[in-house]
């Protein structure tokens, strides 16, 4: 039964706190929560997108939005953020943060894997362990935690990734249980494919992935608060993941395999088959540094 936005605001404000708010599922998740009325504690590293995001959904919806740039990969993230919302009676937290590394795993460099493991396992965790008693002495409110469908199996060419998002899949499914009769509500949120800007980041095509639009999946996500432990935005994630697990898994881990190399050799430019004189070369353009 989907709930007005009054019985939601009652439930889960007035505040909201979002990571990863500057972009991609975070932004759409905090556009949706002003809609319903809530307040928003912004969170993510990009100042400048962050304070563009509070301001307007301040203005358009009449709320009051914080936003607070900081690195959810520093050791002391918390010293910063919890400040920041002191006095404030935050009744949802989502942990949307997180990034993913794609291909061998031998190849990637490990600054990467430690920042990936900090922000996609060890940020939702503190945060989970920060809330919990506060939202639990409320004695309702909900905690979202953003996963993956490569959650539910180690995925090659992914396979730090996907093992980050199991991390938290099973964070998530624990505390739903431990907390599911003292008015606490949780839900994993695993999506497939989304049309983010990780996509150009990666050189992906999101229509050749079929890639759910980012509004889409944070409405279907915030519909379905109260009734976790986990969700799956869109029936062919659904169904694939279910195809998946009941394979052999020797079987599913080759398709798996098969399928995220296959997008990510469609995501390589080819190679020119006359390249030009070194010197003749000209230099990238539209790089990020």
């Amino acid at each position: 039964m989907t709930i007005t936005s009054d019985e939601f605001r009652q439930r889960y404000g007035p505040t909201a706190l979002v990571t990863g708010a500057s972009s991609g599922i975070g932004e759409q998740l905090a556009r949706a929560l002003a809609e319903r009325g809530l307040g928003l504690v912004l969170v993510a590293r990009r100042r400048e997108l962050l304070e563009g995001l509070a301001e307007a959904l301040s203005q358009r919806y009449g709320i009051e939005a914080v936003a607070v740039a900081v690195d959810l990969a520093r050791p002391d993230f918390l010293d910063e953020l919890l400040p920041a919302c002191a006095g404030m009676d935050i009744g949802l937290v989502v942990s949307n943060a997180g990034f993913g590394v794609k291909g061998r795993l031998h190849e990637t460099p490990p600054e990467q894997l430690e920042g990936m493991l900090d922000v996609n396992c060890r940020a939702p965790l503190l945060l989970a362990r920060a809330f919990a008693p506060r939202l639990l002495e409320r004695g309702r409110g909900g905690f979202l935690v953003t996963a993956s469908i490569e959650g539910y199996l180690g995925f090659p060419h992914s396979a730090a990734y996907a093992a980050t998002k199991a991390f938290v899949r099973s964070l998530g499914e624990g505390i739903w249980q431990e907390y599911r009769e003292q008015g606490l509500d949780v839900l994993v949120l695993s999506p497939g494919a989304t049309d983010t800007e990780v996509f150009a980041r990666l050189g992906m095509d999101p229509k050749a992935l079929r890639a759910m639009a980012p509004e889409v999946v944070a409405r279907q996500a915030l519909g379905q608060l109260g009734r976790g432990p986990d969700f799956i935005p869109g029936f062919s994630n659904r169904l694939f993941v279910r195809v998946l697990r009941i394979l052999p898994r020797r079987l599913a881990l080759r398709i798996a395999g098969t399928n995220m190399r296959k997008a990510l050799d469609a995501a390589r430019p080819p190679e020119p088959a006359d390249p030009a004189p070194a010197q003749e070369s000209q230099p990238p353009r539209g790089e990020e540094p």
